[in-house]
């Protein structure tokens, strides 16, 4: 007799131009909401577990560069699936043994509800542990980028700053930004949307731009 296959649960991941989820939970330093960022941009990032080496490199990082963050408006909030004692045993820990403070908070998620508000929890990788997802929040609350990596791969705390970075200049100036895009760059001029202004970007191009072809513009700003 041929049993039947087992479902796996698809976890519905927030997209981008979506508000979102709220929620409310208990952190590392205390209960937090995720309406308490309003007016900030806030990085929101999930890793699978406490005392684990490479949640270890990248925590330690994200509190190295905080500052960074916090210069340009932005929050850090982290998330596992590990209680708030778990939470505090290991941020002292890696204070003593790696002498980095970690002076943003960390949800505790235990019964996994926020995680999988968030699509954190990918049952084919694993149904006790989150994968490292990343979102990128907007001070009126909207995901503006997300970026999901395995278990076993550190993110980049550097290029999460960047994509930051870059959506600040997005939505300050109305430009688009390039690969490998990082301020102080040329950024992209939106395109002309009718014939007459492709035709004017072309013959008209000033000292500011730099006009490679109708579509293709570049500035400094």
């Amino acid at each position: 007799m041929t049993m039947p296959a087992t479902e796996v649960e698809v976890p519905r991941i927030p997209r981008i131009g979506e508000k979102a989820p709220e929620f409310t939970a208990s952190s590392s330093m205390g209960p937090i909401k995720l309406s308490d960022y309003k007016g900030k941009w806030l990085v929101f990032f999930s890793h699978p577990a406490d005392f684990t080496p490479v949640c270890t490199t990248e925590l330690s990082e994200f509190a190295r560069r905080y500052p960074d963050f916090k210069k340009i408006n932005c929050e850090l909030l982290g998330l596992s699936v590990d209680s708030v004692p778990s939470h505090i045993a290991w941020t002292r820990n890696i204070r003593d043994k790696f002498s980095v403070s970690i002076d943003y908070p960390v949800v505790a998620d235990r019964d996994m509800k926020v995680a999988r508000l968030f699509g954190m929890v990918h049952e084919p990788v694993s149904d006790t542990a989150t994968v490292r997802a990343v979102f990128f929040i907007d001070p009126n609350q909207v995901i503006r980028a997300l970026i999901y990596y395995p278990l076993q791969n550190g993110r980049s705390v550097d290029e999460i700053l960047r994509v930051v970075q870059a959506l600040q200049t997005t939505d300050a100036n109305k430009v688009s930004t390039p690969e490998g895009w990082r301020p102080g760059g040329e950024v992209i001029v939106p395109p002309p949307q009718t014939l007459e202004d492709a035709e004017k970007r072309v013959k008209e191009g000033d000292q500011n731009t730099k006009v490679v072809d109708w579509y293709f513009t570049k500035k400094k700003i």
